[in-house]
């Protein structure tokens, strides 16, 4: 390995983990693998290397399963405003043969022809 291309990956070790984009540690761990995958591996390196790349794969998981539990609770959240929404259509009137649904907003829509309890598809 060359002096310029050790320089490069020491750069980049010293940003601590957390504050690196997702990206960032990504391509980071990539460039990690492709160290160990070289068949002549700078023995100096390797130890510093492993660590780097087992604090970059604990803080992606960690922040994968954050986003999972914020996911997990902001769905609920969401279906439950669509069934909200969809409530407060009432009927209005009839026209040829179609029901109109009037939203808060007076916005109208023609009834498909399901029911007014029925939730959204999501």
């Amino acid at each position: 390995m060359n002096a310029e291309r050790r320089d490069d990956m020491d750069s980049q070790t010293d940003e601590p983990v957390g504050e690196l984009s997702y990206m960032a540690a990504s391509r980071e761990l990539d460039g990690i693998v492709e160290f160990f995958e070289r068949s002549e591996v700078d023995v100096d390196q390797l130890v510093a290397r492993l660590e780097r790349a087992t604090a970059i794969v604990d803080e992606l998981d960690r922040r994968i399963r954050r986003t999972r539990a914020q996911v997990e609770e902001l769905v609920p959240k969401l279906e439950a405003a669509g069934r909200t929404a969809a409530s407060e259509q009432v009927v209005v009137g009839v026209g040829d043969g179609a029901d109109e649904l009037e939203d808060r907003s007076g916005a109208t829509g023609v009834d498909s022809g399901g029911s007014a309890g029925e939730t959204l598809p999501f």
